[in-house]
């Protein structure tokens, strides 16, 4: 493991023009202090712990000192917000400092959020508070867990720094760690500025440190196109899959790698609604829970119409249909598996559909429900109403859908589809309102309940005795949380 001396850096970004972004110097916070780091992360890139929990660390990342190798950038793009283009956008409160290249030639970006300001701050004040910084952390946590592709944060900085919000706060910053911050919006940027010269250069770019084997192809820039769009695809999916909304899906926190990242007003379901919205300021609804996936054929439309100089309509159009069928065959093949179903059948999706409409219609726990049945045999199905007491108080309709289940999973060996199931059905997500405890408590000084939620979001499909309570069904108080752009 690496001392921060020892980090070797390969600074890729910052040889193309200067119109994809501006060099900044991250503003310092004052009385920076450590308030968790994420040993996993660390490893990713071959850091040492103690390094991390260094004084040296804390004044690096907190902009009161530098690294040799860092080249912090704010980087330029646009992009369509609730469905208008605005063309101010950028890096208006984080910095990529540089690019981390492991022995095995890995390269991961290191981003500053809440870096102070930038050229593209706006109104802004370029700062990120203790709040928003844990919500992300845990966040990017909760989906590497999940199995989900995601961004990483490497550790979380508190300060004395007074930031004004709905209410005064204390400012923090957030290290992200990532393989690219490259998003749609880089590329709408170039496309409705004109630079066409620019956008085939970013391209190039992209291909070349993240897809090469689009080189070897006839259409290259066709090529790269569709693994976005599948990428894309597979991503909604999980998040379909999981429950997770992410709440501000604009273009301009799409990822170009097709990661989930930019966590601000997420959140994952509690009782199953496919209309849920967990931003509170999107007022109509644009980016509910149920709507992701149209959303996500949305703005890749938008990317396909900003890459329309260098790719045919038609390779556009297909990229776009690929995204769908990859969307559904990847979205079935992870509900079957939250069923322990090994195979597909004509009548499954009568009995998903079913499943949904029970869910909805008694306000069940998404999470709970599916958790609870991967704990039942065969033989348990029988009686299983005691299993979902906590969850309805009605259990005379799942004991009737339960009787369908059965029948459909008669001839699959029971342990194999217990196995599958609980290994595909986590018994803890992060939800609103522990992110909320993790807040109160780090604001008050105390880590713990942030150290707590890290260990079990780790391994979210384990047991972790210690920890039950962090999988209980949440209070009233919990699931009326109003969480907004923000946090």
């Amino acid at each position: 493991m690496k001392s921060l001396q020892q980090l070797v850096f390969n600074n890729t970004y910052s040889q193309l023009p200067s119109l994809f972004g501006t060099s900044v110097t991250p503003q310092p916070l004052s009385n920076p202090y450590l308030i968790s780091v994420n040993p996993h992360i660390a490893k990713l890139l071959e850091l040492d712990i103690n390094a991390i929990q260094s004084d040296d660390f804390v004044n690096i990342f907190s902009g009161n000192d530098t690294l040799a190798g860092f080249d912090p950038i704010a980087m330029k793009y646009t992009g369509h917000q609730f469905g208008q283009y605005n063309p101010d956008l950028g890096d208006g409160r984080g910095l990529l400092l540089g690019e981390v290249q492991t022995s095995h030639g890995k390269k991961w970006d290191i981003h500053l959020k809440g870096s102070g300001l930038t050229p593209y701050s706006r109104m802004g004040d370029g700062r990120a508070v203790i709040r928003s910084s844990i919500r992300e952390y845990l966040a990017s946590a909760a989906m590497a867990g999940l199995g989900i592709p995601t961004s990483h944060a490497l550790a979380v900085i508190g300060s004395d720094t007074h930031v004004c919000r709905e209410k005064q706060e204390f400012g923090a910053t957030l290290i992200r760690v990532s393989e690219s911050h490259i998003r749609f919006g880089h590329f709408e940027y170039l496309f409705y500025t004109q630079q066409h010269d620019q956008l085939r250069l970013l391209a190039d770019y992209v291909i070349q440190h993240h897809f090469p084997e689009c080189q070897q192809v006839e259409k290259p820039y066709a090529a790269l196109f569709e693994q976005v769009c599948e990428n894309t695809a597979k991503m909604i999916a999980h998040w379909q899959a999981v429950g997770f909304a992410h709440g501000v899906m604009n273009t301009d926190n799409m990822s170009i790698l097709g990661l989930t990242f930019d966590y601000g007003p997420y959140g994952f379901l509690d009782d199953y609604n496919p209309g849920y919205i967990c931003n509170h300021s999107d007022y109509s609804g644009r980016y509910a829970f149920n709507q992701q996936p149209s959303i996500g054929l949305w703005n890749l439309s938008a990317l396909g119409y900003a890459l329309a100089p260098i790719i045919d309509k038609s390779d556009i159009e297909h990229a776009l249909e690929i995204y769908q069928h990859q969307l559904q065959m990847h979205y079935s093949k992870l509900m079957r598996q939250k069923l322990g179903l090994f195979d597909s059948q004509e009548q499954d999706n009568e009995l998903f559909q079913q499943l949904f409409n029970l869910l909805k219609q008694q306000s069940i726990d998404y999470t709970l429900f599916f958790r609870t049945l991967s704990m039942l045999s065969q033989d348990e199905l029988d009686n299983a109403s005691s299993h979902f007491s906590s969850l309805s108080e009605n259990t005379t309709a799942i004991d009737e859908w339960l009787a369908d289940y059965k029948k459909r999973i008669s001839n699959t060996d029971d342990q194999q589809r217990l196995a599958l199931m609980l290994k595909s059905n986590p018994k803890y997500i992060l939800r609103n309102y522990l992110a909320q405890l993790a807040i109160d408590g780090a604001e008050q000084g105390n880590f713990t309940f942030v150290e707590n939620l890290l260990t079990v979001l780790h391994d979210p499909f384990d047991e972790h005795p210690n920890f039950e309570d962090l999988a209980d069904l949440p209070p009233k108080w919990g699931k009326e949380l109003e969480i907004s752009c923000s946090s």
